[in-house]
């Protein structure tokens, strides 16, 4: 054992979650439903006293000057709190993965081998200030057969306090052990570093939130880490896109909810499409109140717009900004993406299925779309119920990730006395 062992707050709820783990991975599927179900009503039954506590993070955030999309991520509504329920209900209603046989084959000598899907076994997860990651993350690890070790920020404590209690509250009511949910309420440095080396009892870990959380997570973790992305996102407007489509959509993945990960974050515009139609994309965005920053060729279209520094073609804004880039053809606007892009989700609107083709197989992203908006990288959106995060690596999984990202596999074979 390592001298993480002095037993801090984060190892004893990590300890905790691994004894709890092993009774979670023998739940029937019925069992983890009616649990999650469960969840959900408790949720809705305390609204109002959620809301109350959330609404003391947000208090404190504004003193603090936290930013508006922090703060957005942060707040509370009855809106909000009833999503968080509607995708409990819906994991309980998605297929049970767990304990489902991926292939089977036999060998020459009778070995009869099975590969089967298992729990991973114990995730934790380091996250900013997103409520909603408590309850989406407790949804998924427990449809799963995981136990979840959960590491918000200071900026969310009471939220996440009170969320976590009615779990708990849910979870006794139908016989199951609260354990398996645990809340750090340590959110210093040191007790994030604890569970960066929580190798005995941790199994992975997944960070959400920033760049710089990621990376540190990244950096310092000797667990094993799930990589969730910074969302660099792009829309890119050919020159045979639909002016209205293109508009439209444009419009809603960059002002929609501009404090997200699947936001865009710049809009790539081919030449021609913008000398007829830019003066009204321009405008509609102007009009959501977004600050536009854009190189020297879409200044020169557009005398409203601002400059844009080398710096801005790197940035997730995760606010009302955006970047423009004119481009003169459709593999200059992917050579731009993938030298700016962060592999979370690229859109390219256009009509040309030469040039649709190209963007969708040249690419490099978790998810890439044609006439749509990149606000669809969304575990909900894509049917899982939730999402644990958006994972931009490329082992152990990709894009949204839900519940076949948490789980891994295990061989069982079966002989009547074959030996080598």
């Amino acid at each position: 054992m390592s001298d993480l062992t002095k037993q801090s707050e984060t190892v004893e709820k990590a300890k905790s979650a691994y004894q709890a783990s092993r009774a979670l991975s023998q739940l029937e599927a019925e069992q983890k439903n009616k649990a999650l179900t469960a969840m959900a009503a408790a949720l809705r039954e305390n609204t109002d006293w959620l809301i109350d506590e959330n609404r003391k993070d947000v208090q404190s955030g504004k003193q603090k000057d936290l930013s508006s999309s922090l703060l957005d991520r942060l707040t509370l509504n009855q809106n909000r709190i009833d999503d968080m329920a509607t995708g409990l209900e819906q994991i309980a209603g998605l297929r049970n993965p767990i304990g489902e046989t991926l292939e089977q084959w036999s060998r020459p000598n009778g070995l009869n081998i099975e590969k089967v899907r298992v729990p991973l076994g114990v995730v934790g997860i380091i996250y900013e200030a997103r409520p909603n990651v408590t309850v989406d993350a407790t949804g998924l690890c427990l449809k799963t057969g995981n136990a979840v070790v959960l590491r918000g920020s200071s900026s969310a404590l009471h939220s996440n306090k009170a969320i976590v209690s009615v779990l708990h509250e849910a979870l006794e009511q139908v016989g199951l052990p609260p354990q398996a949910v645990q809340l750090v309420e340590d959110t210093t440095r040191q007790g994030a570093q604890d569970m960066f080396r929580l190798k005995e009892y941790l199994d992975v870990l997944i960070p959400r939130g920033g760049a710089s959380l990621i990376e540190r997570v990244v950096q310092e973790a000797t667990v094993p880490v799930l990589e969730t992305g910074v969302g660099n996102c792009h829309v890119y407007i050919d020159e045979t896109a639909k002016p209205e489509l293109a508009i439209g959509v444009t419009v809603n993945a960059k002002t929609q909810r501009p404090s997200v990960c699947n936001a865009a974050e710049t809009i790539i515009v081919h030449h021609s499409w913008a000398q007829k139609h830019g003066d009204a994309l321009i405008t509609a965005l102007q009009d959501k109140g977004v600050e536009m920053r854009g190189d020297n060729e879409a200044q020169s279209l557009f005398p409203s717009i601002s400059g844009a520094t080398e710096e801005d073609w790197h940035t997730e804004y995760l606010d009302d900004i955006v970047a423009l880039k004119i481009v003169h053809s459709t593999q200059e606007a992917i050579e731009h993406i993938q030298y700016y892009g962060t592999k979370h989700s690229e859109a390219i609107l256009s009509e040309t299925e030469d040039n649709v083709c190209l963007f969708l197989n040249s690419v490099d992203a978790s998810t890439v779309y044609h006439n749509a908006s990149t606000r669809f990288t969304d575990g909900f959106e894509f049917g899982f119920g939730a999402e644990i995060g958006i994972s931009t690596q490329k082992l152990h999984a990709r894009g949204p990730m839900g519940l076949e990202a948490l789980s891994t596999t295990k061989y069982v074979v079966r002989g009547s006395g074959q030996m080598k």
